[in-house]
């Protein structure tokens, strides 16, 4: 069962057991792919790739896999997957990304 949208609280991710939940702000077309800083209750994540069809989602996931440790199919689209508001559920990442022990 997949969690609500509010599931992250006050801030762009949670845990759900091992699973990290994370809501994402997306910048397709970018110049370059990056991991951003929170907004509000985001994390704003940059890809090169055009949202066409979805496909900036799927650059996206690829690109944030190995940040995580985790493999692509590690990583569920919950909801935005033609959308620059998305979340994420990353399952058992073995890595985290600054951004996530900053706060």
């Amino acid at each position: 069962m997949a969690a609500p949208r509010n599931a992250t609280g006050d801030s762009f991710f949670a845990w759900d057991g091992d699973v990290l939940v994370v809501n994402i702000l997306g910048k397709p077309a970018a110049g370059r792919d990056a991991i951003g800083k929170p907004k509000g209750t985001q994390l704003k994540v940059s890809v090169t790739a055009a949202p066409k069809n979805g496909k900036a989602t799927d650059h996206m996931v690829r690109f944030l896999a190995p940040l995580f440790g985790v493999a692509v199919a590690d990583i569920e689209v919950v909801f935005g997957q033609e959308n620059v508001n998305k979340q994420l559920r990353i399952k058992a990442p073995k890595k985290l990304p600054a951004v996530f022990t900053a706060q």
